[in-house]
């Protein structure tokens, strides 16, 4: 489940560094934009329900340390 996890991650800062190259203000980059932001979007979302779908463990016989 890590290595998922990392590897979207991944594909997350690298669909931000794409997306940071392209201009704002170049009619050109609109649809390439709608796109990586529509995948890093989805990409969030999967990260989340991942997440929702863990099983953190606590021990019930002993003190709780966190950390």
């Amino acid at each position: 489940m890590d290595i998922i996890e990392e590897a979207m991650r991944a594909r997350s800062r690298e669909l931000c560094k794409m997306r940071r190259a392209l201009s704002d203000q170049d009619p050109a980059d609109f649809e390439s934009i709608r796109v990586i932001e529509a995948d890093l979007r989805e990409n969030e979302e999967l990260l989340g329900r991942l997440h929702n779908q863990k099983v953190f463990y606590r021990p019930r016989n002993q003190a709780y340390v966190s950390g």
